[in-house]
């Protein structure tokens, strides 16, 4: 009976050394929980970045230790458990916490809507942040921006699609806002963690995923089981990657400590953006020429048929009947509706004569 005693004891004080931030001589540590395997290029490599700034910037007042998807909580689990406490903060993205508010998507992404550049001006000058705040305080949440994978590819499909009506019935892994524009235009879509993808499309249990670019697409290795890749990702025109802390912990800083957890998430969200940008082109070029993955761009009716789908999206968060849902979606439609013109004009018209055939370089 002692014994027992003992060990339950034990196991809650593990539960309790998790929750409650480690005090020593007036440092704090805090424990991060994440969706990502450790280490996996792109986010999960972002994840560590993220914990070992702030340690660096706070010069150790304030460390924060990473635990990797599974490690404490399953990675659907993340948000939850910081919500609750149990966690001080997580690493992790928007798309995976629409079930509370579908509100929260649209500061990872929206189908065919802000890219990472525009998302980042309507949140730092059009009152996105404010709205950002707003909603995750609902759950007790503190929430920062500190990266952004760029445009997502539409994914790897194991067999090659010339239609919508090739698309309608397939079992397709994807999340957020961007797997409800699927499942209308007729998939069967499956929300999966990162480490499961691989399996379960190499066992036939889905037809087709999509996870982010090639950058971090390639070491979950699911061009070994499906060589079709499919862009553009209209699902996701941008993804941010963000922290999540527990609003006590976050109160319970002083304020030089808040200001380090700002600007190390500032200045990762330059970094994490930038280095996606270009480790995707180089990750695919080796795709394509060691592994023979095959390159393909959407048929036309399916992007088409993607896009009146996301309209009909926006237009019912427009009128939802949550008001604050109605606020950030009427805020983010109106900044893409008044930036949309001016980016054809200058970026994509740039981007356009680029692709002339002329002598450059």
């Amino acid at each position: 009976m002692k014994r027992r005693h003992l060990a339950q004891a034990a196991a809650i004080g593990g539960v309790a050394s998790l929750a409650t931030p480690a005090l020593s001589q007036g440092r704090i540590e805090w424990r991060m929980v994440t969706l990502w395997p450790r280490n996996l290029p792109g986010p999960g490599v972002a994840a560590q970045r993220c914990a070992d700034r702030i340690g660096a910037l706070s010069g150790g007042r304030l460390t924060v230790r990473l635990f990797a998807a599974g490690e404490v909580v399953p990675a659907p689990g993340a948000f939850d458990a910081v919500a609750a406490g149990t966690a001080d903060l997580y690493h992790g993205v928007p798309a995976f916490w629409i079930s509370k508010s579908p509100g929260i998507g649209f500061f990872g992404s929206f189908p065919f809507g802000l890219t990472a550049q525009e998302r980042q001006g309507w949140m730092m000058h059009a009152g996105g942040q404010a709205l950002y705040d707003e909603i995750y305080g609902r759950f007790g949440i503190k929430p920062f921006i500190t990266g952004d994978s760029g445009p997502q590819w539409l994914g790897w499909f194991r067999r090659e699609i010339r239609s919508i009506e090739d698309f309608r019935g397939l079992r397709f892994r994807t999340t957020g806002l961007g797997a409800e524009m699927f499942r209308r235009a007729g998939a069967s879509v499956v929300n999966l963690p990162a480490g499961e993808i691989f399996a379960a499309l190499q066992s036939g249990t889905i037809d087709a995923a999509e996870f982010l670019g090639p950058f971090s697409d390639a070491p979950l290795g699911l061009h070994q089981v499906a060589k079709n890749y499919y862009f553009p990702g209209v699902q996701e025109p941008s993804s941010a990657e963000e922290i999540g802390i527990n609003m006590a912990r976050w109160n319970a800083l002083p304020e030089d400590l808040k200001n380090v957890v700002r600007f190390a998430c500032m200045s990762l969200a330059e970094e994490t953006t930038t280095e996606y940008d270009v480790r995707h082109p180089i990750a695919l070029q080796e795709l394509v020429t060691r592994h023979q993955v095959v390159v393909r761009e959407a048929p036309r009716d399916l992007l088409i048929a993607f896009g009146n789908t996301a309209g009909q999206m926006l237009e019912e968060l427009r009128n939802h009947q949550d008001p604050l849902v109605k606020r950030i979606a009427d805020s983010y439609a109106a900044f893409r509706n008044r930036s949309a013109g001016y980016m054809a004009q200058s970026y994509g018209a740039n981007f356009n004569a680029r692709a002339l055939p002329i002598r450059w370089g």
